[in-house]
């Protein structure tokens, strides 16, 4: 006996698919993008609909990091879940820079003549 589920076929969802909704929702889970800095980016492994995420993002000094990286965590494995119906296993955060308000505007950038 045929099994109509599974004779419709099978849907597929690219990792890049993955890693754009789980770079968009930690820009949503984030207080704010600093100046100057680079929004959130996502990198995700799927096996067997089991993803694995890891997210690189910058903040502004002074910042409650475990609070943000929490958030962080919490807003990409409950969107990667609902959204696309994986589950989530692991969410790394990599805080890649600290932005602060009081060296940003003393410290030239590019070239000095």
């Amino acid at each position: 006996m045929a099994d109509p589920v599974r004779d419709r076929g099978a849907t597929t969802i690219a990792d890049r698919v993955v890693a754009k909704i789980a770079s968009q929702a930690a820009r949503e889970a984030l207080d704010a993008v600093p100046e100057g800095g680079s929004a959130p980016h996502a990198s995700v492994v799927v096996h067997r609909d089991v993803a694995r995420v890891s997210v690189s993002l910058e903040l502004a000094y002074p910042t409650d990091i475990g609070r943000q990286c929490g958030a962080v965590r919490g807003r990409v494995r409950s969107r990667v879940e609902n959204l696309v119906g994986m589950e989530v296993h692991e969410v790394a955060v990599h805080v890649e820079r600290l932005h602060s308000t009081h060296t940003r505007h003393t410290t030239p950038r590019g070239r000095l003549s």
